[in-house]
């Protein structure tokens, strides 16, 4: 604990805190949504409490006791022939916590090699991994649990390469009288340890929270979940010209609608209909995604997700899809079991 400890702290006060933009900061593939449940439900999950150990990786403190030797894998058909995923293992220590490791890649596919005068002179490929160290740990009568995610990251792109490591701090409270839990998490904390070429960039720092409300006798669950609170103007301002280009929207007519729309930038809604403990739909809408993405002659479903899971035999099979434009969204598909059920002893 002494070293993770040591290790937070030089984390820490590496950390610009400061607002970022989107293609302003280096390994932004971190920001990428692996599990099929959490893209269906919109993007994003820190408070959504379950034996899934897909949940993990949006917030280590999700990591319980009860995924002791769960396995998960993940796999994600992006756009423009990138494809990503991540896999992960879990194991308990009885009075110590909750460990699991994984690794998160992307492949961004083979590309032609040219020279100055475009000649053809072979082939390279481009590719990013990132290792997930996480622990967990029930304090507080086990209403509380803490959970921290150290990630060494390698990324190279043809002759270009760049280590790096960033961490997540994540906590998660919850309220069994009333369904309730409540989470929240600091992501990509860290630095770029040796650049691209030379100049160093920054990595995509987020602070994300969110509640989850179940229904007593009701087979709903509803989350909300808010993203990037490290800044509170998440719009981008572009030349009236470009408006309609691009497909963006005109400023709000008021203060009043200004307020509002910078406020729902940073919402995630989503819902889960739970039929039993082998069934479940999911719905999801990202207002930021929507806003920036359709068009505003045919905006269409972008922006909004949906998704189900179901269990059969040993294995939790759960397929999520997040439409980003009219141009298409993306498949998630993930897979997870506990292992320890093919060897127990019947």
């Amino acid at each position: 604990m002494r070293k993770i400890g040591i290790i937070l702290f030089s984390l820490l006060i590496t950390l610009p805190l400061l607002a970022q933009r989107g293609g302003e900061s280096v390994y932004s593939f971190l920001q990428l949504t692996n599990a099929a449940r959490v893209s269906a439900l919109g993007g994003a999950n820190v408070s959504l409490a379950d034996d899934d150990i897909n949940l993990v990786f949006h917030n280590p403190a999700l990591l319980s006791s009860a995924m002791d030797q769960h396995m998960n894998l993940n796999y994600v058909n992006y756009f423009a022939g990138v494809n990503y995923g991540y896999t992960s293992y879990a194991f308990n220590k009885d009075g110590i916590g909750t460990f699991a490791g994984g690794i998160h890649y992307v492949d961004y596919g083979i590309f032609e090699r040219r020279d100055e005068y475009g000649g053809f002179a072979g082939y390279f490929k481009a590719s990013e991994y990132a290792v997930n160290l996480i622990y967990s740990r029930s304090i507080i009568d086990s209403v509380l649990t803490v959970g921290v995610n150290i990630k060494p990251i390698f990324s190279n792109y043809e002759q270009y390469s760049s280590l790096g490591i960033t961490a997540d701090l994540g906590a998660l409270y919850t309220f069994r009288e009333t369904n309730t839990s409540v989470g929240f998490v600091l992501k990509n904390m860290g630095t770029q340890i040796t650049s691209y070429s030379g100049t160093r960039e920054r990595v995509p720092f987020e602070i994300q929270a969110g509640i989850t409300q179940g229904l007593a006798h009701a087979p709903f669950r509803f989350n909300i979940q808010l993203q990037h609170l490290e800044r509170w103007d998440l719009t981008y301002e572009m030349d009236e010209d470009d408006s309609d280009f691009f497909g963006g929207e005109p400023e709000p007519a008021n203060q009043f609608d200004a307020l509002a729309d910078k406020l729902m930038r940073h919402a995630i809604v989503g819902v889960e209909l739970l039929l039993g403990k082998n069934l479940h739909f999911d719905f999801g809408y990202n207002y930021k995604r929507r806003q920036e993405m359709k068009m505003n002659s045919w905006p269409g479903m972008v922006g909004f997700s949906w998704g189900f899971g179901f269990r059969v035999s040993r294995f939790h099979v759960s397929y999520g899809r997040a439409t980003y434009h009219l141009a298409g969204g993306t498949n998630h598909f993930s897979i997870c079991t506990d292992l320890s059920t093919f060897y127990k002893a019947k």
